[in-house]
This record gives C-alpha cells, sequence and structure tokens, in this order.
C-alpha cells in the first residue's frame, strides 16, 4: 500500500468504521434452537500462510485504522468475549489453522478465565495477542477521567495477572467512541495506540452466517484490520469458508505485534 493510498484509507477508515456491510440483516433466533458453537473442522486443518519475517514497522502513537505499507497481510481481530464457547471456537481455529488473532479484551466476561489454561500458551508463543478493551465495555466518552483510568487500569491488572501482558499500547474503545481526553488518560496508562479497523464481521449481535461471510468477502483485503466479535455462534459455524478465502486471496493472518513495532 502506498502512501497515497494509505491516507486515504485511514481518511476513510473512521467514517466507515461503525457501518459494518452495507446493509443490516439479522436473525431472531429462539433460545432453545441456537446451535451449539462448532469449533473449526478437519477441513480447515491445514496450517495458513505464516506471518511476514523481516522487520516491523514503527507506528507513531495515533489512532489506526489499518495495516501501513504493501503486503498481504489481514489482522482480524476479536472484541469482547461475552460467549465462553465462541473463545474456545476461536482458540480451536488457532490451534488447528495456525490462525493468528488480536483480541481486544473486555476483561470482567468469565469467558477469559474460564479459557486460561488454552489460551496461555497462545499468548506466550505470540499466535494470539492480548488487547485492552475496557473493564465492562462502556461509553467512555460518556465517563469521567477517573473513570475511564479506572476502566482501562482494571482491564490492564486482569490481563497482566492473568496472561503476563498489559496489551500495552494498543486498545480499544468500546463501540469506536473516543476523544482527546480518553486518549490522554489512554496515553498514561500507556495504550498509545487507539485501535480502529477498516471492515467489520458485523457480528457483535445476531446475525445469519451469509451476512457474515458476505462481509468477510468484502472486508478480507491486503493490509487490512478487520473487527469481529467472541459474543454470537454463527461465526464458529463458518471457519472452513473464512480460511477458504483468506487462502484464495493469499493473505497471511497477523497479529498487530507481527507486523507493528511500538511507538518510541
Amino acid at each position: 500500500m502506498d502512501r497515497r493510498r494509505l491516507l486515504a484509507v485511514l481518511a476513510a477508515g473512521t467514517a466507515a468504521a461503525l457501518t459494518g456491510c452495507s446493509r443490516a440483516r439479522t436473525e431472531v433466533l429462539d433460545p432453545g434452537t441456537v446451535k451449539r458453537a462448532v469449533p473449526a473442522t478437519t477441513a480447515t486443518a491445514r496450517p495458513l500462510l505464516p506471518p511476514p519475517a523481516g522487520p516491523r514497522t514503527t507506528i507513531p502513537a495515533g489512532t489506526i485504522t489499518a495495516l501501513p505499507g504493501q503486503g498481504t497481510n489481514l489482522a482480524l481481530t476479536v472484541d469482547d468475549g461475552a460467549s465462553a464457547d465462541v473463545v474456545g471456537a476461536y482458540i480451536k481455529f488457532a490451534r488447528d489453522t495456525g490462525a493468528r488473532f488480536t483480541f481486544f479484551v473486555t476483561a470482567n466476561y468469565d469467558s477469559w478465565t474460564v479459557h486460561k489454561d488454552e489460551l496461555r500458551p497462545l499468548v506466550d508463543a505470540g499466535q494470539i495477542q492480548l488487547g485492552n478493551h475496557t473493564w465492562d465495555h462502556p461509553d467512555l466518552t460518556k465517563l469521567s477521567a477517573s473513570a475511564v483510568r479506572s476502566q482501562l487500569d482494571r482491564a490492564k491488572t486482569f490481563l497482566h495477572n492473568t496472561f503476563g501482558v498489559d496489551g500495552t499500547p494498543y486498545y480499544r474503545p468500546p463501540y469506536g467512541r473516543h476523544n482527546a481526553t480518553v486518549d490522554s488518560v489512554a496515553a498514561d496508562l500507556g495504550y498509545t495506540v487507539p485501535t480502529m479497523w477498516y471492515g467489520s464481521l458485523s457480528d457483535s449481535g445476531v446475525i445469519t452466517e451469509d451476512y457474515l461471510i458476505e462481509c468477510a468477502r468484502k472486508y478480507f483485503n491486503a493490509q487490512a484490520i478487520v473487527i469481529g466479535h467472541a459474543n454470537h455462534p454463527a461465526v464458529t459455524h463458518c471457519y472452513d469458508q473464512l480460511v477458504a478465502i483468506i487462502r484464495e486471496r493469499n493473505l497471511s493472518m497477523v497479529t498487530l505485534n507481527d507486523v507493528l513495532a511500538p511507538p518510541k
């Protein structure tokens, strides 16, 4: 991606960040009929392309919405963790395929402690990276500076005590909402890079599997940061199709740490 294209992406990213795919498409499901999360199948077991070798790109402090530079990398970032089943299925997906993820952890969800023993080795190995998504997912722009600090600091402490990392310098403000005050408080805690996205699986709520795949086909592109959520089971029924798109486009799944060096 040349500099002109990168600047265009960055300028467009904030406007596009909250829109997801072009139209909402949801289904109402009776809780008694919801299918149990299905982990990756044997069809996904062939490893994906490895992350790139070579030096990482040093990024300045400030908001990012895409991976800088040229390349064929895809950063699929997964937020929240409301469902322990979905978190567990993502972990199995990573094990089966070598997929690399950055999880932005909402720390009060018990899915992260439920899966601590499975997740910790992947974090230690660098296959899964953890970032800060606050303690319980409020709109930070509606809180006082001290309340913003508490949200980020509680999540930071949880990450450190549970996984031995604190997620710095990356944090994702809930709903993508942040301002100068929020960013200043975050920076004081070491979170100097608000991490947005340029494309979404649109699965923070319940959606159809077909719609999720439509969004993946739209946004799984080179140097994209894409947002997904570990909240609802649709994604766990789509791993074969997601892997097929990634392979078809010769993309390498990467964590942010795989390709970015923290600000100096």
